[in-house]
């Protein structure tokens, strides 16, 4: 019975219990804007770190992980593998132009090597 009348009360008073949001959900974003505002502070790349720069950030790295894995799940899928591994993500990002310049000297250390025959094994 206690919680009712507490609950009555705070109702009476114009007090409701609105669920708080995440900047993240606000924006409609996976990517955590909290944690990538306080990487950004640690990482001492400015002085000040406005608002709207921790959420634009989030987006651009949503959008690229979004893109490099619906490539490599294209990739998977050709090879009629149900998971990605890391040679589907290394095959993804050299495929694409965009993505090459981008990540152009990146390492794909668990991935295997790339299919490449030299020129001199060919035949003439």
């Amino acid at each position: 019975m206690e919680s009712t009348n507490v609950a009555t009360i705070e109702a009476s008073k114009g007090k409701s219990k609105a669920r708080s949001r995440s900047r993240s959900e606000k924006a409609g974003l996976e990517f955590p804007i909290g944690r990538i505002k306080r990487y950004m502070k640690e990482g001492k790349y400015a002085n000040r770190i406005g608002a709207g720069s921790p959420v634009y950030l989030a987006a651009v790295m949503e959008y690229l992980a979004a893109e490099v894995l619906e490539l490599a799940g294209n990739q998977a899928k050709r090879e009629k593998k149900n998971r990605i591994t890391p040679s589907h993500i290394r095959f993804a990002v050299t495929a694409d132009e965009e993505l090459r310049g981008l990540c152009g000297g990146a390492m794909f250390p668990s991935a295997s090597a790339p299919p490449k025959i030299h020129g001199d094994l060919l035949p003439k």
